[in-house]
């Protein structure tokens, strides 16, 4: 019983690390989306013509969407704002990754392979299912059920 006892008094006092965790990872992943983001804004035309070399359908308008998704979602992860909706978006963003550019180079990222856009694609499921945590506008807003 002593053991039992030990694990669910560590597990009463991890849960105070929860949000600040859910903080850190929202930061984190908005950091990581940030380049790619200004890099697709910085030359939109170049972005649309690469999609249309790898076999995205409507390459311009494409571009203009996975840009703009990725820098709002720089935005809204940065202040825990509307944190579950822009997961899915993201998420989506991800899977077109995986399958048009990562997929082919296997797991490992240093070989340009699906490991990271898989690690922010789950990052993205636990903001989805957790929302944005207690120390996010989302939690300012809407309460501890956003």
């Amino acid at each position: 019983m002593l053991i039992k006892d030990v694990y669910l008094e560590f597990s009463r006092l991890a849960e105070y690390l929860k949000s600040l965790s859910l903080l850190f990872a929202r930061l984190i992943l908005a950091y990581g989306f940030y380049e790619p983001a200004m890099m697709k804004w910085s030359d939109i035309s170049a972005v649309a013509e690469w999609f249309g070399t790898i076999g995205i359908p409507m390459p311009t308008l494409n571009a203009y969407m996975a840009a703009t998704t990725e820098i709002t979602g720089v935005v809204l992860l940065t202040l825990g704002l509307f944190t579950r909706a822009i997961s899915i978006p993201l998420i989506v963003i991800m899977i077109v990754a995986i399958i048009t550019v990562h997929l082919p180079h296997g797991f490992s990222a240093g070989d340009n392979g699906f490991e990271i856009p898989l690690y922010y694609m789950l990052f993205l499921f636990i903001f989805l299912s957790h929302g944005g945590g207690k120390f996010s506008l989302d939690n300012m807003i809407f309460g501890d059920k956003n």
